[in-house]
């Protein structure tokens, strides 16, 4: 990871700190966000404001996922975790195959949903939430 890359990431994990502090996304945190990550941010933005971001919990583990939503006609479902993976294309592709992007829409959508507290909540079994994952 390069020294640019990871200096952006910190600044990001800062913004998001703060967004999650405050309970809500601020004009220049959306505008912070958009500089590092590009138009996925906006993409990510209606992502939240469609519900599209739903947060799998098991229990008794307390072991969460993302589902988020896919913005074709398909309305496909991704399972992610935002900071680390996404089963996306654009997450293998520009992410991990071409270094191009730092995070994918989904991410982002996970990301800002759980900061601002706008994602539907679903608590599941363990032994559930693993099928789920299997799946995947």
């Amino acid at each position: 990871m390069s020294a640019a890359t990871s200096l952006s990431l910190a600044i990001a994990d800062a913004v998001w700190a703060e967004i999650k502090s405050a309970g809500q996304a601020s004009n220049e945190h959306l505008s912070i966000l958009e500089t590092l990550f590009g138009k996925n941010m906006l993409r990510a933005c209606k992502i939240v404001d469609e519900r599209g971001v739903r947060r799998v919990t098991g229990v008794p583990s307390g072991r969460s996922l993302f589902l988020v939503m896919g913005e074709s006609k398909r309305k496909e479902e991704y399972l992610c975790f935002p900071e680390h993976l996404c089963t996306c294309y654009s997450f293998f592709y520009d992410i991990v195959g071409r270094d191009e992007q730092l995070s994918c829409k989904h991410q982002l959508a996970a990301r800002l949903a759980e900061a601002v507290g706008e994602h539907q909540e679903i608590e599941v079994k363990d032994d559930e939430l693993v099928d789920m994952l299997a799946k995947f």
